[in-house]
């Protein structure tokens, strides 16, 4: 497997142990990981920490430059907010763990000229799987249902 999608699906276990929503996400520039993140809504009552938006905060600062040769890792399909900064700061490549259990924008960013890549990790799918079985109601607020 991917060292950068095992780094995000680590990152999805520990937002899980914190009693959070599993999902992680990764920024990497260069083959280094310069940013992770996991959901933290429910830990840090936030309406917009989202994995990748948590990923975006802990990378910090970075140049255009920088942001131009990045790839975002996430464990689930970005949703608009998140898939919108990914777009703000010209970032060229999304690897999604999966897309069955949600599905953003990514009609949206591929005609941007995003380049997408969805594995279909099994791993992913079933914390997903298990998580909206277990706690359907924090799913359900996650996606603005």
């Amino acid at each position: 497997m991917d060292p950068f999608l095992e780094a995000a699906i680590e990152e999805a276990k520990l937002g899980l142990s914190e009693g959070g929503i599993p999902i992680g996400s990764v920024l990497v520039i260069d083959e280094k990981i310069v940013g992770r993140g996991h959901n933290r809504r429910v830990q840090n009552g936030s309406p917009i920490l989202h994995a990748e938006m948590d990923c975006f905060e802990n990378a910090g600062r970075l140049a255009a430059s920088d942001y131009a040769r990045a790839t975002l890792y996430s464990t689930l399909s970005p949703c608009d907010m998140c898939s919108g900064t990914a777009l703000l700061y010209k970032i060229p490549r999304i690897v999604i763990g999966e897309n069955k259990t949600f599905r953003g924008p990514e009609d949206y960013l591929r005609s941007r000229g995003v380049d997408l890549q969805v594995v279909d990790n099994q791993e992913c799918v079933e914390l997903m799987r298990q998580f909206i079985n277990a706690r359907p109601e924090l799913w359900n607020e996650d996606i603005g249902v």
